[in-house]
């Protein structure tokens, strides 16, 4: 069967199913409809690759641009950073060394690291590598002593070294095992682990144990002559081109790069686990951790149970990119989204409706124009909390905003008084301007809607 292509504006939206058969694709849903309204109409990226399995059936769909030099059109077979979809391979690889005996889950962190590490603990209660692996270390999301150089390229001066000095001096305020929080950090830690223990660097691990027993030659950290001209520029929430992340001592977290054809032999591998990966995979399902918002963890992965379904996923972002994996146990519905921008939240959202559709798509925002005389009575500082303030700035036709201890964002207007941030996923109204000054806002975020006075 041919490929079946049509031109739409803004880019090119292709669907292609292999000879065998038509993939089942989620009931009711244009999906080249849907990725077009999230490039042209949302901004939300430049361009999306979806691809669908039904047993031995696939179906991919793109829309959108590569922007890369020579724009290269969106297919399977286009690389883009998968960020923390990452985690879920140093999962499977950490299983993978239990099963072979090679450690054991409730073995201490600090028995694979050097003698000079203090490793932290608290109240005598260590930190086990099924800590590091369900996000339950007790350790923060990122180590305070991570201060790149560059933060367009954030991960790559962080090395062992300051890892190991960050671990000497830090004390932890939860016991292992029984807090959930986000991993970067804790998962960086497993896999210079895992690579410790082995002998190995943990790109060769991974490689050897899940990518080459899969047929996965296009997910890698080192990119190949091959993925670097299929290599789709990344660009930042407010579709600027940025650089490539390059990881040392934290590529467990999120070093891979990979492709929606790579991704598809693994999730093949997910939906009928067989082979030589298969009891990993099994393992990282098995060991689950509650967390809030109707969500588990488990080794790497994050289950959702809502609308009488269960989703196993994980998503990623970068710099540059968002992406996502997920399947549903029940209905056996799944979805792999790649993007080649940063908005990451509606990356989730859109994976998630592609999978079950009773999960809401994200708002779709449309920017309008505000005249620029409106916005500089925007401009100011605004009291949200005693110890957080938001600074507003007017540029011309653009508006910036910077919380206390946070980078400046650019907020793009749904109206003259509604205005949204694409990362973080945040919005702010202004009240209608007084003598010449907005005099308060309220900043919307994670369903809180707090109220912000003007500051002299």
């Amino acid at each position: 069967m041919p490929h079946r292509r049509s031109v739409l504006s803004g880019g090119l939206a292709f669907s292609l199913w292999p000879d065998w058969g038509w993939a089942q694709m989620p009931p009711g849903q244009d999906v080249a409809a849907i990725l077009k309204e999230r490039v042209d109409v949302g901004r939300e990226t430049m361009g999306l690759v979806a691809a669908f399995l039904d047993g031995d059936r696939h179906s991919i769909t793109a829309y959108g641009q590569s922007g890369s030099p020579d724009n290269r059109p969106l297919d399977g077979d286009t690389v883009f950073e998968v960020g923390s979809i990452t985690k879920v391979f140093t999962a499977l690889l950490f299983a993978d060394m239990v099963l072979r005996g090679e450690l054991a889950p409730d073995d201490p962190a600090a028995k694979y690291l050097p003698g000079s590490v203090r490793m932290p603990d608290f109240e005598g209660a260590p930190i086990t590598l099924m800590d590091l692996a369900t996000y339950t270390s007790g350790l923060p999301r990122m180590p305070s002593n991570f201060a790149p150089k560059d933060w367009s390229n954030p991960y790559i001066d962080y090395t062992a070294e300051r890892l190991y000095d960050y671990l000497s001096n830090h004390k932890l305020g939860h016991k292992p095992g029984k807090h959930y929080e986000y991993a970067n950090l804790g998962f960086g830690l497993l896999g210079h682990i895992l690579e410790r223990r082995a002998g190995k660097s943990y790109e060769e691990l991974v490689i050897s144990r899940i990518c080459a027993p899969l047929g996965m030659e296009d997910t890698r950290i080192t990119l190949s002559n091959s993925m670097q001209q299929r290599l789709a520029r990344g660009h930042s929430a407010t579709l600027a081109p940025v650089a490539n992340w390059d990881f040392s001592v934290l590529a467990g977290a999120g070093a891979f790069r990979s492709t929606a054809n790579d991704l598809m032999k693994f999730l093949r591998m997910c939906m009928n686990p067989d082979g030589p990966v298969a009891a990993a995979l099994r393992m990282t399902l098995s060991k689950r951790r509650p967390r809030a918002e109707e969500r588990d963890v488990a080794l790497g992965w994050f289950i959702s149970s809502q609308f009488g379904d269960e989703v196993v996923w994980r998503s990623g972002g970068t710099g540059g990119y968002a992406s996502f994996i997920g399947y549903s146990t029940k209905t056996r519905r799944n979805c792999i989204v790649l993007s080649n921008a940063a908005d990451y939240d509606p990356n989730i959202l859109l994976g998630m409706h592609l999978i079950n559709a009773a999960y809401a798509l994200p708002k779709l925002r449309r920017e309008v124009p505000v005249d620029p005389a409106v916005l500089a009575t925007y401009a100011g500082r605004y009291q949200v909390s005693p110890n957080f303030i938001l600074t507003v700035r007017a540029e011309g036709a653009r508006l910036f905003v910077r919380g206390t201890g946070q980078e400046e964002v650019e907020a793009f207007a749904e109206s003259e008084t509604e205005f949204f941030s694409r990362v973080p996923d945040a919005q702010i109204t202004f009240a209608r301007p007084e003598r010449g000054a907005a005099p308060s806002l309220t900043l919307h975020q994670n369903g809180k809607h707090l109220p912000g006075k003007r500051l002299p």
